[in-house]
């Protein structure tokens, strides 16, 4: 796969004249590929812009190509790898894009079935539920892997038996060979996901999150205790870089007035309980410890819900309109807070895809945007002066799964064709 705006200057440099490559080089520099090497270190959906590889020889009408070799014309024509990918290869791609780490700890994400033979993946069926007519049209389709959103298994099972509809499901997947592949909350949580394509619906805006994603590295503490000298300081160390835990510990030490040392010692979970034990064996320190959990770094731009101050206000009526648009349907649900009218004005949106009341309780906004609520939830925020747009719970996500698609169409091999379901809908509809 191409790699960047760098790459290009290398191959150019031994592929045009002086003259051409400076035009190039300028050319480079206005491309979707400038963009491309300014990239977070943080995975998300918004890593690359998914025009970036779609380039059919783009220098044909601004540039004179006689003067380069066939090369360079050939790197633009073929810009995805034409290798076989395994299930391996697609599964890491889609960490990329939206890291599992990211997903709410109740939920079940990642690979859900695995078929005991591997093969090289072809097709890919993207849904948002995994039903039993889903599964009729990815094995009508020779399918080689599920990617269903919400998560088929989610609850622990103790049998595969054919009545449960969805252990039917998973021993259709196993009988035809396909892997089924779940991220659920790791797409809302993930920067450029669900949650930001929702709320882009509603128009440009200022744009938070309003339940912060925190990092996934483990967990650690902070403990602080006295040692009475330098030697007892050296024991106590000593004895700590040597118990089972196997981990490394930083601390600082620092003399006090007394001639004794205050030590802070971070301390991850694996190690917590052999140095607490440790420590408690020394008089000092077992007078004095004391245990502090740090807390994990947030991750800008990545969590669940999105609240956005709009750059123009809006009427509730535009707002109904403009998603009605953008999610593909012909009718909403609303509730209109106390004392508005479908011409109040809307200057900020808060959005949660599917379920969103838990989000969305006592957030500040005009409107909320999400898949369902609970009747009671829909009063509260009525009461509060905030009208409320429901659009059932998949309609609020599927119309992500396009976006999800064209994504995956510049990371993957061409060897791989990605699908949209067809027999993929809500079950609730209009009658």
């Amino acid at each position: 796969m191409l790699t960047g705006y760098s790459f290009f200057r290398s191959v150019l440099s031994f592929t045009c004249k002086r003259s051409c490559q400076e035009s190039i080089s300028q050319t480079l520099a206005r491309s979707p590929f400038s963009t491309y090497s300014k990239l977070s270190a943080f995975p998300s959906f918004y890593t690359t812009p998914s025009h970036s590889y779609s380039w059919c020889c783009p220098f044909s009408t601004s540039l004179h190509l006689r003067h380069c070799s066939p090369l360079l014309c050939s790197l633009f024509h073929s810009s995805r790898p034409t290798t076989l990918m395994d299930l391996k290869d697609v599964l890491e791609i889609l960490e990329q894009l939206a890291p599992l780490s990211l997903a709410e700890s109740w939920d079940n994400v990642g690979l859900l079935v695995e078929p005991i033979k591997g093969r090289p993946i072809r097709t890919i069926l993207l849904t948002n539920d995994l039903t039993d007519s889903v599964m009729s049209e990815a094995e009508a389709m020779n399918c080689d892997l599920i990617i269903s959103y919400h998560p088929p298994l989610f609850r622990p099972i103790k049998r595969l038996v054919s009545k449960d509809w969805k252990q039917r499901l998973a021993i259709r997947a196993i009988t035809a060979g396909i892997a089924v592949f779940s991220p659920h909350t790791a797409w809302d949580s993930v920067k450029g996901g669900v949650n930001d394509w929702l709320v882009g619906g509603v128009g440009s805006g200022k744009v938070s999150v309003l339940s912060q994603a925190l990092g996934s590295a483990p967990q650690i503490h902070q403990l602080e205790f006295t040692a009475r000298s330098q030697e007892e300081l050296n024991t106590i160390m000593a004895e700590l870089q040597g118990t089972k835990s196997g981990v490394s510990l930083q601390h600082n030490a620092v003399r006090s007035e007394s001639g004794g040392y205050l030590v802070t010692l971070l301390c991850p979970d694996l190690a917590l309980t052999p140095s607490v034990q440790t420590l408690l064996r020394h008089a000092a320190p077992s007078q004095s410890l004391s245990i502090l959990q740090t807390q994990k770094p947030p991750l800008p731009g990545h969590g669940q819900g999105r609240l956005s101050v709009l750059d123009e206000s809006i009427t509730v009526a535009t707002a109904i309109q403009r998603m009605k648009s953008h999610l593909g349907l012909n009718h909403l649900r609303l509730a209109l807070g106390t004392q508005r009218n479908l011409e109040s004005t809307v200057s900020t949106v808060a959005v949660c895809a599917g379920s969103g009341g838990s989000v969305l309780n006592g957030v500040k906004a005009d409107l909320y945007i999400t898949g369902e609520m609970s009747h009671h939830e829909v009063l509260d925020a009525v009461a509060s002066g905030c009208s409320v747009i429901l659009s059932d719970h998949s309609n609020s996500e599927r119309g992500f799964l396009s976006v999800v698609k064209e994504r995956l169409k510049v990371r993957l091999s061409d060897t791989v064709t990605v699908a949209l379901s067809q027999a993929d809908r809500d079950p609730l509809e209009v009658v």
